[in-house]
């Protein structure tokens, strides 16, 4: 049986089960919306990257970390395993190298998702905390970044029954972090199927360190991306099927407090924060069906939002890239840094444009 035939047999039986609740959810969770092209200048395809750049983050200095090969269910995928790649943005040649991984560690079922940075102010050692589904199950590796030879130490592997389906990461400590879990089920029918359709709002933020891990935060219909402000003070959540990003207050015992929602008009996915600006930028699906119900002959677009004064009464929202899959499929991220755009995929190539 053939995926659409399936979902549409499965939307059918929701249907005569739950009626009008059914109706609107279809507007909460996969909105279709045709796109115009709004490209930025002198974009060029980054070499290494053609089996996905999930998430990216910069360092001060101009380092790109990028994820690549995620395998996910229901999105294209090949049979390379995962790798971490570094981008050294003041290189004009612009050419993503692969780091190193330690023989210890188990590569053949790296899945990784989302990553996160955290430099020790003490040591200034960096660490490198990436979200990885081995065998479809939720785990979080922390490497340490060895820039002599460019290669990553694997630290330890943090498994816990509250991190069961993580998507993000945002590292606040050397053993310190929020991470978002974007379902509430585990097993793929309920969580890729039902769970969107009913748009039951279970998922959910979690802070863990060894001294406590903990639910911070709930009510999403799928927390995504998940970020920091330059000062610590406020963590920011993409809650990719209502179309929003949420502002949480950060207290001193960890626990974050809602402060309001900024619509964004898209399925946001990933959130980079600019530390000189604290303007957030977000990699966005534009059409939810075409990206689920991929066809090469009609492929997702890819979109990117811009939010300025996101912690004011009148935070400015814009479109600040957009392509209709011609140029780039299923946009997961965008990272600015000296007047550049890294822009990754869940699945397809990454670019860098310039943003003026």
């Amino acid at each position: 049986m053939g995926k659409l035939v399936f979902i549409s047999i499965v939307i059918a039986a929701l249907s005569a089960l739950f009626g009008e609740r059914l109706v609107n959810l279809r507007k909460i969770t996969l909105a279709s919306r045709e796109l115009v092209q709004n490209h930025l200048p002198n974009c060029v395809t980054l070499k290494n990257l053609d089996y996905g750049s999930e998430d990216i983050t910069i360092l001060g200095n101009g380092l790109a970390f990028i994820s690549t090969g995620l395998r996910f269910p229901g999105m294209p995928s090949s049979d390379v395993t995962s790798k971490i790649f570094a981008l050294d943005l003041k290189d004009p040649r612009l050419k993503p190298v692969e780091l190193r991984m330690p023989r210890s560690f188990d590569l053949d079922s790296f899945n990784a998702h989302g990553i996160s940075v955290y430099i020790d102010p003490t040591d200034g050692t960096i660490y490198l905390f990436v979200v990885n589904h081995p065998h479809h199950k939720s785990q979080v590796e922390q490497f340490k970044f060895l820039e002599d030879d460019f290669s990553l130490l694997h630290v330890k592997t943090i498994k816990h029954e509250l991190l069961y389906s993580v998507n993000d990461i945002v590292a606040v400590g050397v053993e310190a972090f929020y991470a978002t879990n974007d379902h509430y089920f585990t097993h793929p029918i309920l969580k890729g199927l039902v769970e969107p359709f009913l748009a039951l709002p279970w998922s959910n933020v979690v802070y863990f360190s060894p001294e406590e891990v903990k639910v911070v935060s709930e009510g999403y219909y799928s927390a995504n991306g998940i970020n920091i402000s330059p000062d610590k003070g406020h963590v920011y959540v993409a809650d990719v099927l209502d179309h929003n990003v949420h502002v949480l207050e950060r207290k001193e015992d960890n626990a974050l407090v809602s402060v309001k929602s900024v619509a964004v008009g898209s399925l946001c996915d990933n959130i980079e924060v600019d530390p000189e600006t604290g303007d957030l930028w977000l990699g966005c699906h534009p059409n939810g069906w075409k990206l689920f119900m991929f066809d090469v002959k009609d492929p997702p677009g890819s979109e990117v939002i811009h939010i300025q004064n996101i912690h004011s009464d009148q935070p400015v929202v814009t479109q600040a890239y957009a392509d209709n899959g011609e140029v780039i499929m299923g946009s997961s991220v965008a990272a600015p840094y000296g007047g550049k755009l890294l822009i990754g995929t869940v699945f397809h190539k990454a670019l860098c444009c310039d943003l003026k």
